[in-house]
């Protein structure tokens, strides 16, 4: 076994999923007379990063007190750090549930209100508007509700349903993507195989272009890592975003040509984006420690959207000393990074301080989407042709 980083908060990783088949049919036969609460996305999604590890050790949705703590402190009433609330929220009355009942949670992915976990209800509280604006305005910095995160956070009610779950499966994620989707259990143990010990992690949402594959070739030999871990968010997107079957496609083609063999690994997580900038950069930090990864490149603002966030506040929150002394995993620091036409290759813009705008290869994502939408090619020094194809190619079948 190499010597991986260790899990957040814990010696090994805590996977809420019940493996066992046996197991897993008395629970459900056991709950089958319990009360059902449908989820809404957030907390579906919530569901399957708890039971893939990837929340460790996190034992269930967290309670107002947790709630408020994280969203205030970034850390539970028991000192543990966490960035954001991992919260079960419904748009039912708080009388509509009862502590130390069994609810049956539904996935709102299918119609046939299929079960994804078993909650024991410990409390079950109401979130004053004023609460509410607290977690607002602490994790996504805005309470401005056309912000996509905000949006979705205010949408999906004040009743909150605390307890620790037992997660029954992995929802769509494992038939959808099936050579992507992982738990932190699974790309632990391909670490393991590959004999990798010191890991970058490289999160996206996007397909990478020109820039993003010559990023994670810069911090790979910066770090001088034996691998570099390319994790896509696999749930819901704003809308506009590529569908995760397209990225996946187009990140496959890309590594397959253009990197060296054995120097990357492709995977991917059930997982909503939160576009919720700094601190879910400190929650992409926190599970890619649980995936085992010393290293997480956090570039220019990080898990933001429109012009929320300051470009670099997603790296400056990793100084606060509750970060420093809570996480292991470490950041490597990135600029905008674009091809220069002095220099005829991809460049960190703050390692060329004698360029002008007009040196770069930029463009925007509104062109970019034009011009694939209108079936040209774009520059090369953007965008690899191969990559390039497969996007034109979905913009077509739109």
């Amino acid at each position: 076994m190499t010597n991986l980083i260790e899990p957040h908060g814990s010696k090994e990783l805590k996977p809420l999923i019940i493996s066992d088949k046996e197991r897993l049919r008395e629970i459900i036969e056991a709950a089958s007379l319990s009360k059902r609460q449908k989820l809404n996305s957030s907390a579906a999604a919530n569901v399957v990063m708890l039971g893939a590890g990837y929340f460790t050790p996190l034992d269930g949705f967290m309670d107002k007190e947790d709630a408020l703590n994280v969203a205030l402190q970034m850390q539970t009433k028991e000192g543990l750090f966490w960035p954001v609330p991992i919260i079960n929220l419904s748009t039912l009355k708080s009388t509509e549930f009862s502590k130390g009942e069994e609810l049956v949670l539904l996935d709102p992915n299918y119609s046939d209100e299929r079960p994804i976990a078993i909650q024991t209800i410990t409390s079950v509280d109401t979130l004053s508007a004023h609460e509410l604006e607290v977690i607002l305005e602490n994790v996504f910095g805005t309470k401005d509700s056309n912000h996509p995160g905000v949006k979705n956070f205010i949408n999906q009610g004040s009743t909150l349903i605390a307890g620790p779950i037992k997660v029954l499966n992995y929802s769509y994620f494992p038939e959808e993507f099936p050579n992507t989707f992982d738990t932190a259990m699974g790309i632990r143990n391909k670490l393991d195989s590959l004999k990798w010990r010191k890991v970058v992690a490289f999160q996206t949402r996007n397909p990478m272009h020109r820039a993003h594959e010559e990023l994670c070739k810069m911090a790979l030999e910066s770090l001088n890592a034996d691998g570099v871990l390319i994790h896509m968010t696999l749930g819901k997107l704003k809308e506009g975003d590529i569908p995760g079957d397209v990225r996946d496609a187009a990140i496959r083609k890309m590594v397959d040509l253009y990197f060296q063999p054995n120097t990357a690994l492709i995977s991917g997580f059930g997982f909503d984006m939160m576009y919720a900038g700094p601190r879910e950069a400190l929650l992409h930090a926190t599970f890619r420690q649980n995936c085992g990864c010393s290293h997480l490149i956090v570039g220019r603002d990080h898990a933001g959207v429109g012009d929320y966030y300051d470009p670099f506040a997603a790296q400056e929150i990793f100084q606060k000393s509750i970060v420093e002394e809570s996480l292991k995993i470490q950041i490597f620091a990135a600029d905008h990074t674009a091809y220069s036409k002095k220099l005829d290759k991809v460049v960190m813009m703050r390692d060329v301080s004698d360029h002008t705008k007009d040196d770069f290869v930029l463009l925007s994502g509104t062109k970019v989407r034009e011009m694939l939408s209108n079936n040209e090619d774009l520059p090369p020094e953007f965008a690899r042709k191969e990559v390039a194809d497969i996007l034109k190619s979905y913009y077509r079948s739109k």
